[in-house]
């Protein structure tokens, strides 16, 4: 039986630096460029030619400031501080290729779904259908307090919230603009003022629910995908139930390979309970590469990194995403599971009662073989696409999301060497086509749009050809 393609994203942050903690000080790295657009786009371009299914951009709406009970330690080691808007990067990236997906991180908690449906129509747009929304319900205090909040939103609160506001959004897209409502008539014996788009099929979505007011229609006409395809990485019981009900693509985590296997096995069985077919949703975990042509090469390569790495930095960035200060901890003793308001599976990855091992701070931070919590491949190519096949097959996830240890270093490295034995073991396609597909038809091979059983179908209208008796003309 023919092994199916591993799904390729890049994953990285407009910082100084994303999780490959101090690497920004290596010669070879250029992520300090990220305030760069030239940087920005020779990047998109080294995905393009590499053939990557999308760039998977990160993001948070505030400053690291958990570790020491202040941001110093973040700002110094520069540890994802400072950070800009990826959002306002998609159109360079999209201008600077034709088939690359650009999956962005935007949150619920602190957007309107009226404006945020706007966006992202217009991203899906300008890029032919490449977008994707990672959604996120943020876990920073420092965002909360910056966005006029006494202190974040209850935990499950915020994905009831999520879950109104992807509601928003499907009505806005999938159910405001028939397909046919742009005629784009500019004038016949029929319409002699002509017509753009027809009144009569653009509707008021009418939404008035306990989070969201919105009366009105979409203000935006609908683009390629019309839903941007969706992307999360909820991984509490409440972040799985809502990637089970809306995910299309999950970047699941786990302290190993069965930790992984066990969540993807969870969001399987709990997208069935959603009404949702066994394989609509894909799964992917991060992964980081050090590839050469050689292993001793690889070694030495990977050797010259861990000089570099930064295991504080990775604490500060542990701190801030549990909600707990690991300044004083002993990083020697088990880390122990806290009911948190920030990320609580992050905790529960170390301290899960399935998984049978206790996992120190050192352990889990600060491996011998990796860059913290990311699994680390090192080697010549073949062993590289040996791991990766291997993991696959372990976790039950479907691809990958690929961590620069140096960028754009290890994205040129994994597409030079990597990427050859991956397509000539028909992992990866050997071209791309002639007429760019959408973001959604690339990953699922399916139409541009979400499919029948996925909760967005349940707003759109059923096909109107442009003909129809049913209106007047």
């Amino acid at each position: 039986m023919p092994k199916s393609e591993i799904i390729l994203n890049a994953f990285t942050m407009n910082a100084v630096s994303h999780v490959n903690y101090g690497l920004w000080r290596h010669d070879e790295d250029q992520a300090f460029r990220h305030d760069d657009l030239d940087y920005w786009i020779g990047l998109a371009e080294v995905l393009e030619e590499g053939g990557f299914d999308a760039v998977f951009i990160a993001d948070a709406l505030g400053l690291l400031d958990t570790y020491g009970g202040g941001a110093a330690e973040s700002l110094r080691r520069g540890v994802q501080s400072p950070l800009s808007d990826p959002l306002l990067l998609v159109s360079a990236l999209a201008g600077a290729s034709r088939h690359l997906g650009i999956g962005v991180t935007v949150s619920t908690t602190y957007e309107q779904p009226y404006l945020l449906a706007r966006k992202f129509t217009t991203l899906d747009q300008l890029s032919g259908g490449r977008v994707a929304w990672n959604i996120v319900t943020s876990q920073l205090e420092s965002a909360a307090r910056n966005l006029g909040l006494e202190r974040q939103v209850d935990h499950d609160e915020r994905y009831d919230r999520a879950d109104e506001f992807l509601t928003v959004a499907y009505k806005l897209w999938q159910g405001s603009w028939e397909d046919d409502a742009v005629v784009a008539d500019k004038g016949s014996a029929a319409r002699p003022d002509g017509l753009y788009a027809d009144p009569a099929r653009v509707h008021a979505i009418d939404h008035h629910g306990r989070f969201f007011r919105v009366p009105g229609p979409h203000i935006a006409q609908p683009s390629p995908q019309r839903v941007p395809v969706l992307f999360q990485a909820g991984g509490s019981p409440r972040g799985q139930r809502f990637a089970a009900r809306h995910a299309e693509l999950v970047f699941v985590a786990g302290a190993d390979a069965a930790g992984v296997r066990r969540n993807v096995e969870t969001i399987r069985a709990l997208a069935r309970e959603e009404g949702r077919a066994p394989d609509a949703i894909r799964f992917v975990s991060a992964v980081a590469v050090v590839v050469a042509p050689t292993r001793a090469e690889a070694e030495s390569r990977f050797a010259d990194y861990r000089r570099f790495y930064d295991a504080t930095g990775a604490l500060v960035h542990y701190s801030a995403s549990t909600g707990v200060d690991f300044s004083d901890a002993d990083q020697d003793a088990p880390i122990r599971y806290l009911e948190t308001n920030s990320n609580r599976s992050l905790l529960r990855m170390f301290d899960d009662p399935d998984g049978g091992r206790s996992w120190t701070l050192r352990q889990a931070l600060a491996p011998e073989g990796g860059f913290g919590r990311t699994r680390t491949f090192v080697g010549d190519p073949i062993a590289v696409a040996d791991g990766l096949e291997d993991w696959l097959e372990a976790t039950g996830t479907d691809g990958i999301n690929l961590i620069h240890v140096v960028s754009p270093g290890s994205f040129v490295d994994f597409s030079r060497l990597v990427v050859p034995e991956l397509i000539r073991r028909g992992r990866r396609p050997a071209g791309r086509p002639e007429v760019p597909l959408t973001l959604r038809e690339r990953l699922f091979g399916a139409a541009p749009r979400p499919p029948v059983d996925h909760p967005a179908a349940r707003h759109g209208f059923p096909h109107r050809a442009a003909t129809s008796e049913a209106r007047p003309e």
